[in-house]
């Protein structure tokens, strides 16, 4: 009896057991926390439009697109496209995935930066930023599973069972919610209401539930856990105004077809809360720049591709290139700097073939060309290279720098197109390391617009360290200011991309695109008197020739013209009768040989009313006369009038000239602008000492 008495009671208890532990099984079954179901969101979505302050969500594949811009770096301002930033962030790839965003506080800069091929752009300031992390939750964190959107668009939101629509309306909200709406078998067990999708319907006034199948009452615990197939329409009473007070109003639930008293709290935000901050400063308020309120809703849907078309800013046709300090003494952080600014400038220039284009020279001990003027064709490239560009280390020599540009890197095979003004902006971190002057000197006299952008200048304490004493001025195409810019700091640069843009576009005032050998209105005067003959004119012909054909001849360039005397004159083609050089050496080698007196005097002021008084006023109005004896007729009238109009003359004699009839027709000093021979047949010694002497004239005018 004990025995069966013991066993009774062991039976009893292992019974007890076995029901108590079947009991806290189905009570952990009860407790376990629903799934988290990540919503997905588009390519185009920003930040800005979803009001939750933190969530994670799954970005589909494609988002790496230059459409979705993106701005800042690290810390994103929320007018960025979500996905793209977190590409740009290396937190996933083009592929996709899933990504954990918080919401902070708006910034006053966002710095735009090249980082795991995706572009973004700088903005000055903005009402709200967001981080981007690796999609994995925070613990103590409830992430919710649908996103609440600030937008009044019809926007789908994609959740892991599918696709749910939302109608367009104002009234329309969609709210956030931690669990799957729950079925009615589990809804008596809820204390806590949860939020759902609701609209206003138009066409009624009283709320319309939705019928719920009769299967719906069979629905175990387990189905809890589903997302809902779809939204029911019911009066959005908690977002609509109304006379009833808040804590009376009759909140329908979804699937049960009765009404049920809830406080509005539960589905409403809080006034302070970050959620409803947000969603007020998306709606436009008067008075606020565009930075405070974000583009326009026409921009927003039509963004504006990134990139300048191909064919580039036709009204800044330039070649340009940037010398980059790769110095060690400007340090890593400041080379970044640089970059970032030559991007900029690169994007503000609009790079194309009708347009500017730009390479690239780093200087160091030694420069190198890092690309040149063809190498890129639109900014979106031409910013992809410079981002990727190594600092080289060594010194600042600049002047072996601007060597290296003159003698290699304006040529046909680097992609100069001759039509355009050349340009060089030297960047120098503080000062140069050797000296500028000479090679700028013979840049200048190459047609090169020598920019300089001087950054963290020498203090009164360091310019005994400075090589050469006033090296910008010594260096620049002009010394009036508008060829240099001094920059206080590297994290000031930025603020200066626009105005030297505006200067290096500004072709009319690229003076030193004009060389001596582009810039004049040339007039030969040729003696055409009896005691020249036949033979003799032909090499005076010869000789006209072959210094017509050291010039750049066109019409924007310099123009020939000529005149041919005896007792009378003949204009034998004007300044704008030929654009070509080929065409201008035809025409010289058709002159005919006319025969006659000497009137030189005559055929001075006959010149300066038929060539120089129609010259353009930009050109320097050259006249070169030949003749072989003494005038009959006074010149120095002539001559003084020719001067006093701005004609620069060259007076060459031969034979029978007469030496002080030469020097009354020079121009000051006559030893540089008077010459004689003795014989027709020495006239070609002269030719280039004559052209020396017109450049040496052209490039020593003051550079101010």
């Amino acid at each position: 009896a004990l025995l069966t008495m013991k066993a009774t009671v062991i039976a009893t208890f292992f019974g007890v057991f076995l029901i108590c532990a079947y009991a806290a099984k189905e009570a952990t079954k009860k407790t376990k926390k629903a799934k988290l179901y990540v919503p997905q969101i588009d390519c185009d979505v920003k930040a800005g439009k979803i009001i939750n302050p933190e969530f994670i969500a799954k970005c589909p594949p494609g988002c790496q697109d230059v459409k979705y811009r993106v701005y800042g770096t690290d810390i994103y301002a929320s007018f960025s496209s979500v996905c793209n930033a977190a590409i740009h962030s290396g937190i996933i790839d083009n592929a996709g995935g899933k990504i954990l965003v918080q919401k902070v506080a708006g910034h006053s800069g966002y710095r735009g930066s090249f980082s795991n091929g995706v572009r973004s752009l700088s903005l000055p300031r903005w009402r709200e930023s967001f981080l981007v992390s690796e999609g994995k939750p925070r613990k103590g964190v409830t992430y919710p599973s649908t996103l609440e959107y600030s937008s009044s668009k019809s926007t789908a939101v994609k959740t892991g069972n599918g696709c749910v629509n939302v109608p367009t309306g104002d009234a329309v909200r969609k709210e956030y919610q931690t669990s799957p709406v729950p079925t009615p078998a589990t809804q008596m067990a809820t204390t806590t209401p949860t939020p759902t999708t609701t609209t206003t319907d138009p066409s009624t006034t009283t709320p319309k539930p939705t019928t719920t199948h009769a299967t719906t009452k069979t629905t175990t615990v387990a189905a809890a856990a589903k997302t809902r197939p779809g939204l029911h329409r019911v009066r959005d009473i908690a977002f609509r105004g109304s006379s009833t007070p808040a804590s009376n109003r009759n909140i329908l639930r979804p699937s049960t077809g009765i009404q049920r008293q809830e406080p509005v709290a539960a589905f409403r935000r809080a006034a302070g809360s970050p959620a409803h901050l947000a969603m007020e400063t998306d709606s436009w308020r008067s008075g606020l720049s565009i930075f405070d309120t974000g583009f326009s809703s026409k921009e927003d849907l039509n963004p504006k591709p990134l990139e300048s078309i191909s064919q580039g800013n036709p009204n800044c046709k330039v070649d340009l290139s940037f010398l980059m300090d790769g110095s060690w003494s400007i340090g890593k952080r400041r080379f970044q700097l640089q970059k970032q600014f030559l991007s900029n400038v690169a994007q503000a220039l609009g790079i194309g073939s009708a347009g500017p284009l730009m390479g690239i020279v780093q200087y160091g001990d030694d420069p190198s060309t890092e690309f040149n003027l063809k190498t890129y064709a639109n900014s979106k490239d031409l910013r992809n290279a410079i981002e990727k560009i190594p600092q080289k280390g060594g010194l600042s020599n600049v002047g072996k720098a601007l060597s290296f540009v003159n003698k290699n890197f304006f040529s046909d095979a680097n992609g100069n197109r001759g039509g355009a003004p050349n340009v060089v902006v030297v960047m120098v971190d503080g000062w140069p390391t050797d000296r500028v002057e000479e090679a700028s000197r013979l840049a200048r006299e190459s047609g090169i617009n020598i920019f300089f952008v001087t950054i963290e200048a020498a203090a009164e304490s360091e310019k005994q360290n400075v090589i050469e004493p006033n090296f910008v001025d010594k260096a620049v195409c002009r010394t009036n200011g508008f060829y240099s810019i001094n920059v206080p700091s590297w994290f000031s640069l930025h603020k200066v991309v626009q105005p030297l843009v505006k200067r290096v576009c500004d072709t009319d005032r690229l003076v030193c695109s004009k060389t001596c050998l582009n810039s004049a209105d040339i007039g030969f005067v040729i003696d055409g008197s009896s005691s020249v003959g036949t033979g003799n004119f032909r090499t005076v012909l010869q000789f006209v020739a072959n210094i017509s054909k050291e010039f750049e001849i066109s019409d924007t360039d310099t123009r020939i013209g000529a005149v041919q005397y005896t007792y009378e004159q003949r204009l034998e083609f004007s300044f704008d009768k030929y654009s070509t050089k080929q065409d201008v050496l035809s025409a010289i080698k058709r002159i005919s040989y006319w025969s006659g007196g000497t009137s030189t005097g005559a055929a001075i002021s006959y010149a300066s009313e038929q060539l120089f008084s129609k010259s353009k006023p930009n050109k320097r109005k050259i006249m070169i006369l030949i003749t072989d004896g003494r005038s009959y007729d006074d010149v120095r009238v002539p001559a003084m009038a020719a001067h006093r109009n701005g004609v620069i003359a060259y007076s060459v004699g031969v034979a029978w000239a007469a030496q002080d009839e030469l020097e009354a027709i020079a121009t000051d000093p006559d030893k540089d602008h008077s010459f004689f021979v003795d014989e027709f047949d020495n006239l070609y010694r002269f030719v280039n000492q004559l052209i020396q002497n017109i450049c040496t004239e052209f490039n020593s005018q003051p550079r101010n």
